[in-house]
């Protein structure tokens, strides 16, 4: 039989799309068994417009056979088949799909969709196989036809013999290199693994011949070989099911199947979408954080599916990164796939679902914090810090979607709190929202910066992550609600009282230690905050001392620092002796003035710049 040639422009096209369209090869039996799916689903599409053919869809399923020792694998349906014309249209010219153009043809009916819509998914076999053979007979035709090529050089067909309607496609497997191992697409057992991961909800069966080792009946010693033939697929996703036959247990499952995590989802979503764009999609929001959630190489998205054929493992597109914690599923029939399956286009029916998937999220969370309350501040303590990441990232451009399931520890009520639980226990007279920072609810609940606020009955929130602030600062205020530090400079409250007014004039004794700390502090003044406790700094500006901590702590930091100022309690026993110092003994004015400070930076949880020097001062201090 003569040999055919490939069109050149088909033959650039082979050699590109095998080796570099498709990321795994273990994809082409992905392809061919959707192909086989397609070739089935044109007979019940027959079936529909014609009354002398019936579908009986247990007549019909797809077969997958390997032979180790002639290095065959071989994928049989019993579809709708092709004549010689058909071969030579749909497998002679590569991209040229039978299946796209008979969808053109005919209109999906009864929620069947034809899966292959481009016809170079069947050349995805040359990636394993040196050799394709195809053995067809058309639906209505006595004649069966064979199709054989080696790859780019070209194909021959020629008339050949079969029993059945439906077609067979063999691949002689290629022999293992230094860099690739082929046999594992003779390895019965991995095959069926990669149905299950790829096609395990084509809608008709998948039939492999099993082989393995057992007892004999009745034999306590005696083992037989055993050949069975096995379903491998599911057929019927459980998206597909109407939410009235499944249990909470049948998520749980599906969540463990799907290797989603090793804990319990705390919730799941089931959506079943019809209208602009038609979609099914099952998320869960996961109890415990991922071990490497805030790793490099953690990838977030979600499985995408086209007709229950996997796509991707995650599709990254359809959520946004403040719910990269979310996993799940979307299967789609309306979406849009050039060249192969892998490779998805960035149209318009996937930003409809994500945006749909996006508020569905928000949605059953804020159900979840409403109606839930312990679970949700379960989730908040897992994932909490990531909607933070959302409210600040870009630019603050999510904040208002976000803003309203943030939480924070409170001072008042011991335990997480929302923005909106904040404002609603406010006096009529408080102003602002205020909020202290620190490494942990302990370290802060010690500062002394909080007094002041605290004697007037405010509510503080505590922060303890290093987002926080940066999110605070991003949202500025709340429900017009602006947001205060109590370690900011102004902390905005009415009747603050002043220091001894009977005291002398303070400001030249400040100017000297300000000048003493020169580099240090920005300034130095008396404080109006602090009621106990004799020294603290407090800052100017945006950036505060717990984000400067932030800020060093990350690769590439530029030295942003906070604009300190150093405050003194002049209504404590401190201030009275560091100003009998200034009267009459100015060394030991700057020694006690090195020690605030140094207390001061102690308190904030900062270095000490000179620790030798700082024990020798205490030293002094103690000699008298």
């Amino acid at each position: 039989m003569a040999k055919k040639q490939f069109k050149a422009e088909s033959k650039r096209l082979l050699d590109l799309m095998i080796n570099s369209v498709y990321t795994h090869k273990e994809i082409f039996l992905r392809e061919l068994i959707s192909n086989a799916s397609d070739a089935i689903d044109k007979i019940y599409y027959r079936a529909l417009t014609d009354n002398t053919l019936s579908f009986d869809k247990s007549r019909y399923y797809i077969k997958v056979v390997a032979d180790k020792e002639k290095r065959t694998l071989t994928i049989s349906d019993t579809g709708i088949g092709m004549n010689k014309e058909e071969l030579e249209t749909n497998l002679g010219i590569i991209a040229k799909s039978g299946s796209l153009s008979y969808k053109q043809e005919h209109e999906a009916q009864d929620g069947h969709e034809i899966i292959g819509q481009f016809g170079v998914g069947f050349y995805s076999a040359f990636m394993v196989a040196d050799e394709v053979t195809v053995i067809s007979r058309a639906l209505g035709s006595s004649d069966a036809y064979k199709w054989e090529s080696k790859g780019a050089d070209g194909y021959s067909i020629e008339p050949w013999e079969k029993d059945t309607v439906g077609t067979d496609i063999k691949l002689r497997v290629k022999e293992n290199t230094e860099d690739e191992n082929y046999d594992e697409f003779l390895d019965e057992y991995n095959l069926k693994s990669i149905i299950k991961k790829y096609s395990n909800f084509i809608r008709y069966p998948i039939k492999m011949d099993i082989t393995g080792r057992r007892l004999k009946e009745g034999s306590e010693e005696e083992y037989e070989d055993y050949t069975e033939e096995q379903i491998t697929n599911s057929m019927v996703p459980i998206w597909k099911k109407n939410k009235s036959e499944l249990k909470p247990e049948d998520y749980e499952n599906f969540y463990q199947e799907k290797h989603y995590g090793f804990d319990k989802p705390l919730k799941h979503v089931h959506i079943n979408a019809e209208g602009a764009v038609n979609y099914n999609a099952i998320l869960f929001i996961p109890e415990n954080i991922p071990y490497d959630f805030y790793a490099r190489e953690y990838e977030k998205g979600l499985e995408l599916y086209s007709s229950g054929v996997l796509i991707m493992n995650n599709c990254a597109d359809l959520l946004p990164d403040y719910f990269s914690f979310v996993k799940g599923m979307v299967d789609s029939e309306d979406l849009s796939l050039n060249i192969s399956r892998e490779m998805l286009q960035h149209d318009r029916q996937l930003k409809l679902i994500a945006k749909n998937i996006k508020a569905k999220i928000k949605n059953e969370l804020e159900n979840m914090l409403k109606n839930e309350r312990e679970k949700y501040e379960s989730f908040f303590k897992s994932f909490g810090k990531q909607l933070k990441f959302g409210v600040y990232s870009d630019f603050g451009r999510n904040k208002d979607f976000l803003q309203e399931l943030l939480m924070f520890h409170s001072s008042k009520e011991k335990k997480l709190a929302t923005l909106d639980e904040y404002i609603s226990r406010m006096p009529e007279e408080q102003k602002y929202i205020y909020y202290a920072a620190g490494k942990s609810i302990e370290r802060i609940e010690k500062l002394p910066h909080a007094e002041a606020v605290a004697d007037k009955g405010y509510e503080i929130f505590y922060l303890t992550e290093d987002i926080d602030e940066f999110a605070i600062k991003m949202m500025m205020k709340y429900k017009e609600k602006e947001f205060r530090s109590v370690s900011g400079g102004d902390l905005g409250l009415e009747n603050e009282d002043s220091p001894d007014e009977q005291l002398e004039d303070t400001s030249e004794l400040f100017e000297q230690m300000k000048q003493h700390l020169s580099g240090k502090v920005k300034d130095v003044r008396a404080s109006k905050r602090l009621k106990s406790h004799p020294v603290c700094l407090s800052t100017e500006g945006d950036i505060t001392i717990e984000m400067e901590k932030t800020l060093s702590s990350m690769p590439n930091q530029q030295g942003i620092k906070a604009e300190k100022v150093l405050e003194v309690n002049v209504n404590h026993n401190v201030y009275k002796a560091l100003q009998e110092a200034y009267n009459n003994d100015k060394d030991k004015f700057k020694l006690f003035t090195d020690l605030l400070y140094n207390q001061s930076l102690l308190i904030e949880g900062l270095p000490v710049q000179d620790p030798v020097e700082f024990t020798n001062n205490i030293c002094r201090v103690m000699l008298g």
